[in-house]
């Protein structure tokens, strides 16, 4: 999977084949197709795999909100960690690349959002719902919530991530990620 992610990465879907692959992780072209029933099951296996990796990281944190006594405090720190997970480089690459095959395979776009920001905003409107139960936001509707949050957080660095090289360092990852908090907050806090 290694050896297929670096291709991927590299090379896009499209120019990415089995051989290469079998040749980089120093296997038979068969133990690689033994494996995986062929390159579309690869790619997806690494897509759920590194959304699993992304997920894990942020899980706790996402739970942690729920019983916040600080709200802007909590929602900054999530904010800071979520956009420094969500932005490592080779996750904006592997963006790009289903990006670039959606048209051709949906069913691969369906699952990197079903199981990435689908998720994701799910399991954020379940605390934003606590968080409201509470008294510590105005929440109507959680999942529209969750999805402003997202997006006032990661669409400016992403967007820009998406359509160059650029770097960011964490300070301005910080800096969104607190005015997305402050906005958010604006809208959202009681």
């Amino acid at each position: 999977m290694d050896a297929a992610r670096s291709l991927f990465l590299r090379n896009g879907y499209s120019g990415t084949s089995m051989d290469e692959i079998a040749a980089l992780a120093a296997v038979s072209k068969q133990t690689v197709y033994k494996n995986f029933i062929d390159k579309e099951r690869l790619f997806i296996e690494i897509i759920t795999a590194d959304i699993a990796q992304a997920q894990t990281q942020t899980q706790t944190n996402v739970q942690a909100l729920a019983s916040s006594d600080d709200i802007a405090a909590d929602l900054r720190d999530f904010a800071r960690r979520h956009i420094t997970i969500v932005l490592q480089p080779h996750l904006v690459q592997m963006r790009r690349v289903i990006i670039a095959v959606a048209d051709r395979f949906p069913d691969l776009a369906t699952t990197w959002y079903a199981s990435g920001p689908g998720r994701a905003h799910t399991t954020l409107a379940t605390q934003f719902e606590e968080l409201t139960r509470r008294g510590l936001l105005r929440t109507p509707d959680p999942l529209l919530a969750a999805q402003h949050f997202n997006w006032l957080v990661l669409s400016i660095p992403l967007n820009q991530l998406m359509f160059s090289p650029e770097e960011f360092t964490q300070a301005q990852f910080e800096h969104y990620a607190d005015e997305g908090v402050r906005v958010f907050l604006a809208a959202y806090g009681t």
